[in-house]
């Protein structure tokens, strides 16, 4: 329940979500540097074919991780909880059924995905220049999820615990290593989307071994051999809060890969123009990102220590923070985006494309913060299925069919396909301010 001296359950809640938040925010950004990275270095190297690969290949990629972050969040929760209560024998059994669950579920997807890497290519209609280096990053990928997954957990573990700050020096290291990594794989070896997907694996496969490190030597619970049983409370308690929100997050990733395949079938350019913007989308989206886990973290403990009133007031301040700096960005894209587009490729077309959809798709930066607030108060308050309804209603009616015919309707630009992705937020947000003020209207404890 301590950061660095701080009560997470008193003081000023704004400031409680400043001191954790910002180093969240920091490992969310270095965890992101890679891809950005990869596609960057990739670029100086090769040209569309190869660029068009490692987007889409770190596309699904990144979808898969989201869905780690979504599962790993019901062990987050339940550790809040438990510590926000000072029940610290169960944060022990929640940490081992949490590594047990885990090392199963990564085992099983690793060899399906490996072996399925060839058809997910097909599926994404990927183009066929970028077909035989889309399935060598993949595959790599895929043979590091164990790793993957285990950041993913431990970096939850943490937080849930009230420490945002520790997995970021791991996740430091790890990104520093990608980047020197990609420039020899890349660039002296000339291994282009496999050494891009290689030094991946290997950076995070360094940042498991100093989070693990620090993990089990940091902690005050004393896990041991026994707490590693899987226990069905404990793994129930996980998956409610846990499933709905992969699922969620799992729906949103097949909604980006299918505008992603909208996009690939007209052209290389045009796939490769969507896959920078979508970098740097995910790059805008850190904060919102990760003030959608500081609120579930914070609030979490708040209502382990019986502060219901400060988990609501935790969720406010952070949707303010948030929007206020989601539309800054969409503001400031509005001139930025040629420059910003020009660092990742010299090529007229791509460049031109990508400034059309961005100046757009930015404005998703502010919509999506209320939505992605609300998501993590719904996380802390076990509510998590109300984060599923709405996305799930968003992407159905609006992102998707907006793409679609956006791609149909205007085929010389890309402007217009940008908007189904600020629109569906737009209506997920609506949706979570209702059903929040619903709930309170109805005397319904939301806590």
């Amino acid at each position: 329940m301590k950061f660095k001296n701080r009560d997470l359950t008193e003081g000023s809640i704004v400031g409680n979500i400043v001191v954790f938040s910002v180093p969240f925010l920091a490992a969310y950004f270095l965890q992101t540097l890679y891809g950005l990275a990869d596609l960057f270095i990739a670029g100086q190297f090769n040209g569309a074919s190869v660029i068009s690969a490692v987007s889409i290949g770190s596309q699904m990629m990144h979808m898969f991780t989201v869905i780690i972050v979504g599962l790993a969040m019901g062990t987050s929760v339940l550790i809040g909880q438990a510590t926000g209560a000072g029940d610290f024998p169960r944060v022990s059994k929640i940490i081992g059924n949490t590594f047990s669950f885990f090392l199963i579920f990564s085992a099983a997807v690793t060899v399906l995905l490996f072996f399925s890497a060839p058809l997910l290519v097909r599926l994404v209609s990927t183009p066929a220049e970028s077909v035989r280096e889309t399935v060598t990053y993949l595959r790599i990928c895929f043979l590091g999820i164990p790793f993957i997954v285990f950041y993913n957990v431990i970096a939850s573990i943490f937080r849930g615990k009230g420490d945002s700050k520790t997995p970021m020096y791991f996740v430091a290291v790890a990104c520093v290593l990608n980047i020197l990594l990609d420039f020899i794989f890349i660039g002296a070896l000339k291994m282009r989307a496999g050494g891009a997907a290689l030094a991946t694996v290997l950076s995070q496969a360094v940042s498991v071994l100093l989070g693990a490190r620090s993990l089990f030597l940091k902690s005050r619970e004393g896990v041991s051999r026994k707490d590693f049983k899987l226990e069905a409370g404990i793994l129930s308690g996980i998956l409610k809060i846990g499933f709905p929100v992969a699922a969620q997050d799992g729906f949103v990733q097949v909604s980006f890969m299918i505008i992603t395949i909208i996009a690939n079938r007209r052209g290389v350019d045009v796939a490769a123009a969507v896959g920078i913007v979508e970098k740097i989308i995910t790059f805008l989206f850190l904060i919102p990102s990760s003030m959608l886990s500081s609120i579930s973290s914070i609030a979490a403990l708040n209502i382990g220590a019986q502060k219901p009133e400060r988990a609501r007031k935790t969720l406010w301040a952070g949707t303010f923070i948030t929007v206020a700096l989601g539309l800054f960005f969409a503001v400031l894209f509005q001139f930025i985006s040629r420059p910003v587009l020009s660092v990742f490729t010299s090529e007229a077309q791509v460049v031109l494309l990508g400034v059309q959809y961005l100046k757009s798709y930015v404005f998703d930066c502010a919509f999506a913060a209320v939505h992605f607030c609300f998501n993590g108060y719904f996380c802390a308050i076990g509510k998590s299925i109300i984060s599923f309804i709405h996305n799930s209603i968003s992407i159905i009616f609006i992102r998707i069919p907006g793409a679609y015919f956006a791609s149909k309707i205007w085929p010389e630009t890309l402007y217009p396909m940008g908007w189904a992705a600020p629109l569906g937020s737009l209506l997920s947000a609506t949706i979570c301010i209702l059903v929040y003020f619903y709930l309170r209207r109805k005397d319904r404890p939301v806590c």
